[in-house]
């Protein structure tokens, strides 16, 4: 082994070598460092570009899925069912009928053999007779049996928009809705096919009021017209259609039964209320229609409509009732009006709102094609089957009586 010693390249000394790997360590670091920095410029850039989107870039994703939603909606066979939020239906879309929904699509028409491609769209009263015309027997059909023209279910229509009709679409969605006596949409959770058609609510229910007259579902707290004691079924007292004497008659004793049952010891003739019940028509009885309400509300002094109630009658609520009116002055015992037919025929249009009556909507609900309001309503409390009465006002869960129909309280 030689003993020469270890040689260098010229100008490498032995001291120099630490000195040029630590550079060489620096240089690979500062080549390691802008690697990273480069992935993680790239990284945020994919976030910036594909993570996160622009105000107006989630503004078109919502119009194109509510585009989407509402061609579907569009697109959707008889036994479809429809729901919606928006006033103007935009944010229509499908659900299974079990589900609270508000429309029921029941047949497609094509009117574009009286409206071909260039025509100006149909005036609204256009849009009732033709809703009237070309989905009356569709309903029929599809309910295999008649539609209680006073019951709860009322003919609807879904019409194209501005721009489908500019584009040529001629269809025309009939559908089974329900609404209330102000023209407000009311939710379904269950097939039309299923559905009892008397018009109806359910125990507890307190209904809103304007212009003395009721309206649509309420929280029992604040003002309404009328609170719903019970559901009675004429069907199983009566075989075959009561006159409305007979239904007085018998509804006269047992609402009152009911209503004690319901409101315990409270003395509705101190808080100025009285009871009162629906009447069923000939025409809903053969329709199927057999249920009726008993219910409780407050008369205006002068008789000429309802007065506004606060809080409920029942023995399990907290507080006691107010109402801003008053039962007749006389005080007396004596029952009741024969309630009479109505003949409202309140609609729900436009633009998939509930502007009670007419409507250019905007794939919405065109309006009611002629629901001829409720039963009307019987008579007052008392033990006595009073005399017969009025028929009924365009109002739902009752009619607004004459003078002198109703008076007093015997509940």
């Amino acid at each position: 082994m030689s003993e020469e010693p270890r040689r260098f390249p010229p100008g490498r000394s032995p001291e120099e070598r630490p000195a040029r790997r630590k550079s060489a360590r620096r240089t690979r670091v500062l080549v390691a460092g802008v690697f990273v920095g480069a992935l993680a410029a790239m990284s945020l850039s994919w976030l910036l570009g594909w993570g996160f989107e622009t105000e107006e870039e989630r503004t078109q994703a919502r119009a194109e899925a509510a585009a989407a939603a509402r061609y579907e909606a569009f697109s959707s066979p008889p036994g479809t069912c429809l729901t919606w939020q928006a006033a103007d239906a935009a944010d229509i879309r499908t659900v299974d009928c079990t589900e609270p929904h508000l429309f029921e699509v029941i047949d497609a028409v094509d009117i574009s053999d009286q409206y071909p491609r260039g025509a100006q769209r149909p005036d609204d009263e256009t849009w009732r007779t033709m809703t009237m015309q070309r989905c009356g027997q569709s309903a029929r059909e599809y309910l295999d049996g008649p539609l209680d023209p006073e019951g709860k279910l009322s003919i609807g229509v879904l019409q194209p928009d501005d721009h489908q009709w500019q584009q040529g679409d001629r269809r025309l969605h009939c559908g089974l809705q329900r609404t209330a006596a102000d023209g407000s949409l009311q939710a379904l959770d269950q097939p039309v096919r299923e559905v009892d058609q008397s018009d109806v609510w359910a125990e507890g229910t307190c209904l809103g009021i304007a212009d003395k007259s009721p309206t649509g579902p309420v929280d029992c707290a604040e003002e309404h017209s009328y609170e719903m004691i019970a559901v009675v079924d004429l069907g199983k007292e009566f075989e075959a259609f009561p006159s409305p004497k007979q239904q007085n008659e018998f509804l006269d004793k047992r609402c009152n039964r009911l209503v004690r049952d319901y409101a315990g010891d409270t003395d509705l003739r101190k808080q100025g209320l009285i009871t009162t019940w629906d009447n069923r028509t000939k025409e809903s009885w053969q329709a199927g229609s057999k249920l009726v309400n008993c219910k409780v509300g407050a008369l205006l002094k002068d008789n000429s409509g309802l007065a506004p109630v606060r809080g409920s009658v029942s023995k399990d609520a907290e507080g006691k009732p107010q109402t801003g009116g008053e039962g007749s002055s006389d005080g007396s015992d004596k029952g009741g009006t024969e309630g009479g037919s109505n003949n409202g025929d309140g609609g729900n249009n436009g633009d998939g709102g509930n502007s009670g009556g007419n409507g250019n909507g905007n794939g919405g609900n065109s309006g009611e094609g002629g629901k001829g309001g409720n039963s009307g309503d019987g008579g007052a409390d008392g033990d006595e089957g009073g005399a017969d009465g009025a028929d009924g006002d365009d109002t739902d869960g009752g009619l607004i009586p004459e003078p002198g129909d109703i008076t007093g309280n015997g509940g």
